[in-house]
């Protein structure tokens, strides 16, 4: 099942808060946009995720979606057992969660719901605030691998340009669209281990 749906290609995410131990998140490869009225999002975390449980009782959290430079942070993230924040920048958000720098997009959301999905969980998360870095190239992962996708015209925008911006979407999701399409260019025609980004097909998603 994994070498076959690993030729589905997908971003990679990071998923934070911060509870009363400190700053917390873990990589996720299973995100995805879920409903606009109301505006949700979806993952699913691994029921063997020591860190999913500490972002659950918080309420909130932040889903940051990492650029192509960022596989040293999926992979960082994918681990347990460390300081996963150690060197990394990052500020707070609108509801508290930490926003990775350098990311392409970052969704600040609370809590929905949460499905059984067999070894994972399915969780449904309201979307309260996004931020968003069209320059940047988004980080692809397909067939156990990292992938670099080609950056938009001009190039991506450095980590300062990207950070730079505290401007959030607000209103309906139907502005939300009309915005993305005024902004947008026009464009021609679970857990990693370090292994794993070299050539193996396990999930990102399972989440530590």
């Amino acid at each position: 099942m994994r070498v076959v749906l690993g030729h589905f290609c997908s971003g990679v995410t990071v998923i934070t808060s911060i509870d009363d131990g400190g700053p917390v998140g873990f990589t996720c490869q299973s995100f995805s946009s879920l409903s606009l009225d109301p505006p949700l999002v979806s993952f699913s975390p691994s029921r063997t995720s020591t860190t999913w449980p500490r972002i659950r009782s918080v309420g909130t959290f932040a889903i940051n979606v990492l650029a192509a430079h960022q596989d040293a942070l999926s992979d960082g993230f994918a681990r347990s057992g460390a300081d996963k924040f150690a060197g990394v920048a990052w500020k707070v958000g609108l509801v508290g969660a930490p926003l990775l720098q350098g990311a392409v997009a970052w969704a600040e959301c609370r809590l929905w719901a949460e499905y059984d999905g067999g070894d994972h969980t399915i969780v449904a998360a309201e979307v309260l605030g996004l931020e968003a870095n069209p320059a940047a190239a988004p980080l692809a992962f397909f067939q156990g691998r990292y992938h670099l996708i080609n950056p938009p015209p001009g190039g991506p925008a450095t980590a300062a340009e990207e950070f730079g911006s505290d401007e959030r979407k607000t209103g309906s999701p139907a502005e939300w669209d009309r915005r993305s399409r005024r902004s947008r260019s026009p464009q021609p025609g679970e857990e990693v281990a370090s292994a794993e980004s070299q050539g193996s097909t396990q999930s990102l998603s399972k989440g530590r």
